[in-house]
């Protein structure tokens, strides 16, 4: 009865947090360049004097799904797409360096080249500034160019592209944004983009769905062998008070 009441509880556990990862992942199944995050669980037995056949299903994060995401070509001069296993460098909230597959970019009223939400994108000396009534171009290796009316194009600044040396190299912190763990990357000047491109989310909406009915399958099943213990529970409790 005991080790029933243990598994259950740990079976329910881990569908509910198989089920938040899943709705996260589904919620952002329209944001560019979202990376699908991926969970596993482990096995943890029980210490203590006769809890030795007793295991917990703890969760372990493995990290992101690091497969690119669909392009969609939109035209704009300041859309941008990274090609291969590159991530494009932005000053976060909190100043510190991180990475993105989001490549829709602006210029602030600032002059200053930003993503769409406002953090300032990094290139190989820090933020770049835009002057005044310019128009802009990316190449492929991240060059920004600025052209002004009856003026040469000039070179601004090239985007911060890097290239994490392993798949799960960098991990997603609370703002969405990715960051590696021994500090700032070098600059890959191998990495490529494609300008006029937006890459979508790798997150498929049916498999993920499918999931998701599977882990709400298993609470369910998981919550009724809680039922039947309390109710063996019960009728164990009246054939002793009966003797």
């Amino acid at each position: 009865m005991d080790r029933m009441i243990y598994l259950s509880m740990a079976g329910a556990k881990a569908a509910m947090q198989r089920q938040d990862v899943l709705s996260h992942n589904l919620a952002n199944v329209t944001t560019n360049g979202f990376r699908a995050e991926l969970q596993a669980f482990r096995a943890v037995p029980v210490r203590g004097d006769g809890a030795s056949t007793r295991a917990y299903g703890l969760e372990t994060s493995i990290g992101y799904n690091d497969e690119p995401g669909p392009l969609t070509p939109t035209g704009r001069n300041l859309d941008v797409a990274m090609q291969g296993k590159a991530w494009l460098a932005v000053q976060a909230n909190d100043g510190t360096e991180a990475y993105t597959r989001a490549g829709s970019l602006d210029v602030s009223g600032e002059g200053l080249l930003v993503m769409r939400n406002g953090m300032p994108v990094l290139g190989d000396g820090g933020p770049i500034n835009v002057p005044p009534n310019s128009q802009l171009s990316i190449g492929s290796d991240g060059t920004v160019t600025a052209k002004a009316a009856n003026q040469r194009p000039t070179t601004i600044g090239r985007l911060k592209l890097v290239t994490p040396e392993t798949a799960q190299a960098l991990s997603r912190g609370d703002d969405g944004l990715f960051r590696a763990p021994n500090g700032d990357l070098p600059v890959d000047p191998t990495a490529r983009l494609q300008d006029g491109a937006l890459e979508g989310s790798n997150v498929s909406p049916v498999e993920t769905m499918v999931a998701m009915i599977s882990a709400s399958r298993q609470f369910e099943q998981q919550m009724k062998l809680l039922q039947i213990a309390q109710t063996q529970g019960q009728q164990s409790a009246k054939l002793l008070g009966s003797t």
